[in-house]
């Protein structure tokens, strides 16, 4: 791997420097962009994997805590062949790594300090929520608040471990910082988008407090978001995946000759409808809430219609996705032609389409249930998606698509390896379509666009989803590759 110049202020700074070390033991030094790189392509949430790391450069490098343990935080430039991607790396500073960091451990940082992710430890995030508080600058950081936001400061904080391509922190059971690992320059469509729908007074979505930011080519780019935490709140994948696994037991009773539950026929499959923990109703009020966020979504950012040409181009898209994959996946090669035929489909269809700003990456992760309503997270869309495509217009069946692969999900995903796959199969589609049918039902009855009087679209939506699922299961799941191709087997 070559590395570039340090960037500007980094080239003077003996800590970053093994040079002393090496002297010492006759080794040729290793500049920490040598350990950065190391740790970095082992992260969940960096996004090159399948790429080689070609180059890695630290570009900017901000004093934020300092004395032992010292905060620095880094933006550091990855390049991969011809792209080239940004990540912040929150980087702590100690002479003696406790135990409690050793998870957390970056590498020899130079001077006989240890560098670690500072975002565990929380002697470092302490100060940085009460520079969100008193809206401070640092260096090129600079700390916003929400006009009006009240939010405590010298909470201890805790790493959440679900997400992948951010990092959440939790401070007491008030508020939540989720800093973007993957950088793209310009406003963060969740920051954009959550101000927006709190300003209509949406209760789908948490109350942002405040957002980092820096410049990054010249441009403001949001760095972190602290919103109000939801701590009584159960998000949708985990109780999806309850009511399956009561299914999926209930069903396995049957075939040992255990006996049905009250209400449940015996001789025969048991049906979603018939089993405890139904989630029809939940699928159903999510379908509304759905659709509610999509009009405010309207009415924060207007909207537009997709005519023929559009329709065009969007169909285009959708090919060139799939010819990445198929390219990937050989696998996927078989349903290629029915994928084909349903892009086709729809570039026959004139229009006009309505479309606005959506979510973008929408599914069961992505939504949490409280006492009183669904709230809709992370606004940011597909990280893998350039930033102007994911703030522009697309059709609102977009999300409803994204959800209905979430449930297929949901159902498959507990089969991987399962001994009773085969089965339980049949009983995991009669759960997704009683949930998918409930989801749709109550977004058209609260003013979404009708799934069921727009087929065409939505099939193509979920097939190119499908198509996105393949090819990034193949690259970072593999076990999980086969819940995406059985579900095409199956369209």
């Amino acid at each position: 791997m070559t590395r570039r110049p340090a960037g500007p202020g980094l080239s003077d700074r003996k800590s970053w420097s093994g040079a002393e070390n090496a002297a010492t033991y006759g080794m040729r030094p290793m500049a920490f962009e040598d350990v950065l790189a190391t740790w970095l392509v082992r992260q969940r949430w960096f996004a090159g994997k399948g790429r080689g790391l070609r180059d890695l450069a630290i570009i900017a490098d901000t004093e934020v805590v300092g004395g032992d343990p010292e905060l620095r935080h880094l933006i550091i430039t990855v390049s991969h062949n011809t792209t080239v991607d940004y990540y912040q790396v929150l980087t702590g500073l100690r002479r003696r790594l406790p135990a409690r960091l050793t998870h957390a451990r970056i590498g020899p940082a130079g001077d006989g300090r240890q560098a670690y992710d500072a975002l565990h430890d929380a002697d470092l995030t302490k100060p940085l929520l009460a520079a969100l508080a008193a809206e401070s600058s640092i260096g090129s950081l600079q700390m916003h608040k929400v006009p009006g936001a009240s939010f405590g400061t010298g909470l201890d904080s805790l790493v959440l471990t679900a997400e992948q391509s951010n990092t959440s922190l939790v401070f007491g059971e008030e508020s939540i910082l989720k800093v973007f690992r993957r950088l793209s320059p310009g406003p963060n469509p969740d920051l954009e988008v959550t101000t927006a729908l709190a300003r209509l007074g949406s209760p789908h979505v948490a109350e942002p407090f405040g957002w980092i930011e820096t410049r990054l080519e010249g441009v403001s780019t949001s760095l972190a978001i602290l919103s109000r935490y939801l701590r009584l709140a159960s998000d949708g994948w985990s109780l999806a995946a309850t009511s399956v696994r009561d299914l999926y037991a209930i069903e396995e009773s049957l075939a040992d000759g255990v006996g049905a539950p009250d209400g449940v026929g015996a001789g025969r499959d048991v049906r979603a409808a018939e089993a405890g923990g139904d989630f029809a109703g939940e699928a159903r009020r999510l379908g509304i809430a759905t659709a509610q966020v999509h009009a405010d979504l309207a009415t924060a950012f207007g909207s537009d219609e997709l005519g023929p040409d559009a329709v065009g181009e969007l169909t285009e898209r959708m090919y060139r996705k799939l010819d990445l994959a198929l390219a990937a996946v050989p696998e996927l090669g078989r349903y290629a032609e029915m994928i084909g035929d349903a892009y086709s489909s729809l570039a026959k269809l004139k229009g006009p389409f309505p479309v606005q700003r959506v979510h973008g990456d929408y599914h069961l992760g992505q939504v949490l249930r409280t006492e009183t309503a669904w709230v809709v997270l992370d606004f940011e869309g597909e990280p893998a998606t350039p930033i102007a495509q994911r703030r522009a217009r697309s059709s609102p069946l977009r999300d409803v698509a994204g959800m209905l692969r979430s449930f297929d999900y949901a159902a498959r995903h507990q089969l991987v390896g399962h001994p009773d796959q085969a089965t339980l199969n049949g009983v995991a589609r009669d759960w997704v379509r009683w949930n998918a049918s409930a989801f749709c039902s109550g977004y058209a009855a609260a003013g979404g666009i009708d799934p069921d009087a727009n087929d065409v679209l939505l099939r193509a939506l979920q097939l190119d989803k499908a198509v996105y699922e393949v090819l990034y299961e193949a690259r970072h799941r593999p076990s999980w590759l086969p819940i995406p191709l059985d579900s095409l087997a199956e369209f």
